[in-house]
């Protein structure tokens, strides 16, 4: 998993139930919305967050329609076991680097 994946999926984990825009997220995990878009559309295709499109008139609001996306009912829990199987590795790295005394 990426660090640009994890930082997306931590932004969501933040409040799972609250439903954020690709520029919100863009902006929270410091990310283009180049990067923070097609993360948005793998992790939809994997079924881990869901979408919907904003019920508005753009010209009237003066912008265009946002898309808010959310965990699924699984999506959450998926997403919390993945960040901590990707943090594993790194912990263990560090663990053994403490350990062999070529830690900071």
């Amino acid at each position: 998993m990426t660090l640009q994946t994890q930082l997306v999926l931590q932004a969501l984990l933040r409040n799972p139930a609250r439903e954020l825009y690709g520029r919100e997220l863009a902006e929270e995990t410091g990310l283009m919305p180049g990067t923070t878009h097609p993360i948005l559309l793998r992790l939809e295709k994997e079924g881990w967050i869901t979408s919907r499109k904003e019920d508005i008139d753009p010209h009237v609001e003066g912008r265009p329609a946002r898309r808010y996306y959310r965990f699924t009912a699984g999506g959450a829990a998926q997403a919390s076991a993945a960040l901590a199987v990707a943090r594993r590795p790194r912990r263990a790295a560090l663990r053994d680097l403490a350990e062999e005394g070529g830690g900071a």
